[in-house]
């Protein structure tokens, strides 16, 4: 069976950096993120017997893939087929530049792959598969506006969805900085995390803080809501840049750009940055403002594209026939 997935990219409002766990990707904190409509992976997987090798096509090109191939091996033998695989996938936004394009990735291959496998498994299943693909990859199963538990086992350690897409009517636009890949992948950033003399202090605090935003996402408090992602997000850079080695993913763009959002807050425009591990911001705001703040944004020079997303269903099947 062939079958074709597509998973939205998402951006946490409360981080996960740093993991307990690297070969299992447990966090080391639960983390809070919301799924995005215009950040999106579809993906098509096929097995046979009749295929002489693994093939692995992203956005066009083919590759070796390891890292895809042996989480398709942990998919096969869970199914029990000897069948070799063949998959294509394409990003509608660039790869591997601060944007969470393997969190989409390794969902929508997920749902794909298990499905083609024939395999039948719930959300929180899939979600524990997903992370081992990728860690942020299981907050791109479940709906809308989601939270991933850090477990204290592969079991335990999973996504689901706080409220639905349609729960809150916020929008992300995200200004695109530089479309180049980036320097230090995540990946191999977590693993530097705890090295950080802040590290402890944030792990002190992370759950309190996750208890408020939930609580601002129940309410709808937009300010409060605003102001803790924006302190959460320097506070994970600021883990970054203090780490050995540090990590610098900012640009002076970047730094022009957030200095833009609060002189627009002291303007009256409510809008808040957040930042993953990338140069790129993404701008919150209500769904009202989001034309007030996509204006401003491209008056500015340094900002190569804009994206604008609203909150996102998660993974899905577009299609399942047979054969490509």
């Amino acid at each position: 069976m062939r079958v074709t997935a597509i998973a939205p990219s998402n951006i946490a409002f409360i981080k996960y950096w740093g993991k307990k766990d690297e070969i299992l990707r447990l966090p080391a904190n639960t983390s809070i993120s919301m799924n995005l409509s215009n950040l999106n992976t579809t993906t098509t997987v096929e097995f046979s017997k009749d295929f002489e090798n693994d093939s692995v096509e992203i956005n066009k090109s083919t590759t070796d893939a390891p890292r895809v191939i042996k989480f398709i091996d942990i998919i096969r033998k869970r199914a029990n087929i000897i069948g070799k695989v063949k998959i294509v996938s394409e990003n509608n936004f660039p790869t591997a530049g601060g944007l969470a394009s393997s969190a989409s990735g390794f969902a929508a291959l997920t749902v794909a792959a298990t499905t083609a496998a024939g395999l039948r498994l719930s959300e929180k299943e899939l979600s524990i598969l997903a992370r081992i693909g990728s860690g942020s990859a299981s907050r791109s199963i479940p709906d809308g506006f989601v939270e991933w538990h850090e477990g204290d086992s592969s079991d335990t350690s999973y996504a689901e969805s706080l409220y639905p897409a349609d729960y809150w009517d916020i929008a992300d636009v995200i200004a695109i900085i530089d479309e180049g890949k980036k320097d230090v992948p995540s990946t191999e950033g977590h693993k530097s995390a705890q090295s950080s003399i802040f590290f402890p202090d944030r792990m002190k605090n992370i759950n309190n803080k996750i208890k408020n935003i939930k609580e601002a996402i129940r309410k709808k408090d937009f300010p409060q809501f605003g102001e803790i992602i924006e302190a959460e997000a320097l506070e994970m850079h600021a883990v970054m840049l203090t780490s050995v080695p540090p990590l610098i993913y900012w640009q002076p763009a970047t730094i022009r750009l957030m200095r833009e959002v609060i002189n627009w807050r002291r303007e009256g425009l409510s809008v808040y940055f957040t930042i993953d591990a990338g140069p790129h911001l993404h701008l919150i705001c209500q769904k009202k403002d989001e034309r007030n703040v996509t204006k401003r944004l491209i008056l500015i020079e340094e900002v190569e594209k804009t994206v604008i997303n609203s909150p996102s269903a998660g993974a899905r099947i577009i299609t399942a026939t047979s054969g490509f």
